[in-house]
């Protein structure tokens, strides 16, 4: 069983808030009666006993180190029974969701697709903040190897922190080994929306031209190397998405991802 769990939380965003009106907003996406329940690759998500929504943890009047402890015992709580994709949410709460991960799976790999690499120490004298998450993920050695698809915001200090940590970066300057990419052992997927051009996703907080497009996405989700055992689903921003056009693009990254997730359930 796959269950659907809601992050709310947007009091880590560096620019913006919104992201924590986002799973919701993606749950309406996800049933829509504008699209069908089928995946591309043939799985009918409108079956019953394939997926469940297991609502939101409440982080509505938590923050800090007590918002992270709520979300990593939600999702260590889920993870006995199957799958878990969360829906975030800014990309802080994929700290907590991949520790958890992390801790249940050993020699966990992360896949992590995104405009920017989020290993920063401490952005804005917060070290937890959702620029920060792959920073602490790296420096708690429970994760064997973090690849990253689609950067292209990489400063020094950044660079810096990837080189210390052996994190293999795909910029989308040089896609080029994008398709290769292929992972030995249990993997964890977090995307950003941002990772996508503007002209896909324009509902998130932070614009960042020459990104990817939607089937480059799904391209990657259908056809990298490995089990896909968790994944999270964050950054949309409702406040910038009037017309709810990237709150379907994360419904319809959300059904592919449950789509792999079900074949690699076997």
């Amino acid at each position: 069983m796959i269950s659907l769990l809601g992050l709310p939380q947007d009091n880590n965003s560096s620019y913006l808030t919104g992201p924590a009106l986002a799973p919701q907003r993606i749950r309406e996406a996800i049933r829509c009666d504008s699209a069908n329940m089928f995946t591309e690759t043939g799985h009918d998500l409108g079956a019953d006993g394939l997926w469940s929504d297991a609502g939101d943890v409440a982080l509505a009047d938590l923050a800090g180190k007590a918002a992270f402890t709520a979300i990593h015992s939600r999702v260590a709580a889920l993870i006995p029974q199957g799958r878990v994709l969360s829906l975030g949410g800014d990309h802080s709460v994929a700290y907590p969701a991949i520790f958890a991960h992390a801790q249940a799976y050993d020699g966990l790999n992360i896949l992590h697709i995104d405009a920017h690499p989020d290993l920063y120490d401490d952005m804005q004298d917060n070290p937890f903040s959702h620029a920060s998450p792959f920073a602490r993920l790296m420096e708690s050695g429970r994760v064997k190897r973090l690849v990253q698809v689609g950067i292209r915001t990489l400063n020094a200090h950044q660079r810096a922190q990837a080189s210390r940590f052996g994190v293999e970066i795909h910029e989308m300057r040089d896609l080029s080994g994008v398709a290769a990419i292929a992972f030995d052992g249990p993997v964890y997927l977090s995307f950003d929306l941002d990772a996508l051009d503007p002209a896909f996703a324009p509902g998130v907080s932070h614009f960042e031209p020459g990104g990817l497009s939607t089937r480059e996405v799904l391209s990657i989700i259908h056809n990298f190397k490995g089990t896909l055992i968790g994944a999270d689903i964050v950054e949309l921003n409702p406040h910038r998405d009037p017309y709810g056009m990237t709150a379907m693009v994360a419904a319809k990254i959300a059904k592919e991802i449950m789509g792999r997730m079900i074949e690699a359930r076997g």
